[in-house]
């Protein structure tokens, strides 16, 4: 397997060795060995958990920062959608956009409306779809993409195969830039992330073989930058051109419903989706158009690298979607055709559970593990550096841990000897 770049990095000497990531980890990705968590690279999706309930702040996010403007000749700012989410109603947001200019972007571009047209070729797949593959299932959010792709390869032919909204944009922002003169390494497109994701997927593309979008900086960097010069702005351009249908996309359910679907389900918290997920496999829920699934609660409002509380952020991109109207045809941009915004690379299995190549060896390990789990107290307290009982077995079995790092089984043998 090829190595795998994430932006979900671990600060050892922060970690304390409690055990709140070990229960948050959706993938079991994390283990404790000598008192320091410790990261499984192939299992990690970058979710973002494990930063949300580290008290010790251990666990951050590999992100730039402004001086990476430096690096080029002309630089476009790319906000999440959920930016919109941010900041309170004084504070319109092409004011917001202009302000971004003071900050060093020569140009700043509206996801949201990428989104809008992302959408009108959503809904022709979806009602074209007349496949067994039911129902499709959104991109937006990569962490669900790569947990498809580790626990439930079964579903990958369900994935819709277009690029994400900030890729379309980016792609329309680099031809257009390149037409008019400049070189393609001059250009700097700079995506403002809500969650670390975000920028594994940027370093680490799903479905194409190299992003649009050069770098990420945090929605929380950029926000508080913003709120200093925020008063200063002359608003000389108009940025923000998202209908309501785009803005939408910022809040669990906003995709679906900004293309007019019925029959969908909206899931958003990754251990909700999970339990979704598992039932599709089961070839449940055929009857369905549409699955969209956030990682975060709320939907991407709810991203850890944001600023603002994820209900009051949900509740303003409810707002603000109602304010710039829902209703309109569908925009179309010129220069995107469904063929060049779909996937033009096959999405493959990335079986990290996969005990063994050996069908044989793999189902001995099974059997043993089973037995050594059987043997454990199953009280999945995390003491022993795994996130259950289980894990530990497979652990053992993968030659990862000893059957003494449980600490109760450790014990009766040191009392019998």
């Amino acid at each position: 397997m090829k190595s795998y770049w994430h932006s979900v990095i671990l600060e050892k000497d922060y970690c304390n060795g409690c055990t709140h990531c070990l229960d948050r980890c959706p993938t079991q990705a994390i283990r404790v060995v000598d008192g320091k968590a410790r990261i499984i690279e192939s299992r990690c999706i970058d979710c973002g958990e494990c930063l949300r309930v580290c008290p010790f702040h251990a666990k951050g996010a590999l992100v730039s920062t402004l001086e990476i403007l430096k690096k080029f000749k002309y630089t476009v700012a790319l906000p999440a959608i959920s930016f919109y989410g941010q900041f309170d109603e004084r504070y319109d947001m092409n004011t917001v956009y202009n302000a971004m200019l003071l900050l060093g972007f020569d140009e700043v571009y509206d996801s949201a409306y990428a989104a809008e047209v992302l959408g009108g070729y959503e809904v022709e797949l979806i009602k074209n779809n007349k496949t067994q593959n039911k129902p499709l299932i959104s991109t937006y959010c990569p962490v669900i993409t790569r947990l498809i792709q580790i626990r439930y390869p079964a579903l990958i032919d369900n994935i819709i195969r277009l690029e994400s909204p900030m890729e379309i944009a980016a792609r329309c922002i680099r031809t257009r830039l390149m037409k008019q003169g400049y070189a393609n390494e001059d250009i700097g497109i700079i995506f403002i992330t809500s969650c670390p994701a975000k920028v594994t997927s940027i370093k680490n593309p799903i479905g194409v073989e190299k992003s649009y979008i050069d770098e990420a900086i945090s929605v929380e960097e950029i926000y508080y930058k913003v709120m200093k010069v925020i008063d200063k702005v002359d608003v000389k351009k108009q940025i923000q051109k998202s209908s309501g249908r785009g803005i939408g996309w910022a809040r669990v359910g906003g995709q679906s419903y900004s293309m007019g679907i019925d029959d969908y389900i909206a899931v958003d918290g990754i251990e909700e989706v999970i339990k979704v997920l598992e039932t599709l496999e089961l070839g449940k829920l055929k009857e369905l158009d549409f699955f969209e699934g956030y990682a975060c609660v709320n939907g991407c409002v709810g991203g850890p690298l944001n600023v603002e509380n994820t209900f009051i952020a949900k509740n303003r991109i409810r707002k603000l979607s109602k304010a710039y109207k829902l209703d309109g045809p569908m925009p179309t941009d010129s220069n995107l055709i469904p063929k060049s915004i779909e996937w033009n690379l096959p999405l493959e299995p990335m079986p990290v559970y996969k005990l063994d190549n050996d069908f044989k060896k793999a189902l001995e390990k099974m059997a043993k593990i089973e037995e050594i789990a059987q043997s454990l107290p199953g009280i999945n307290c995390g003491a022993c550096g795994a996130p259950s009982c289980r894990v530990l077995a497979e652990d053992i079995v993968n030659h990862m841990a000893k059957y003494e790092d449980c600490i109760i089984i450790k014990k009766k043998k040191e009392e019998a000897t």
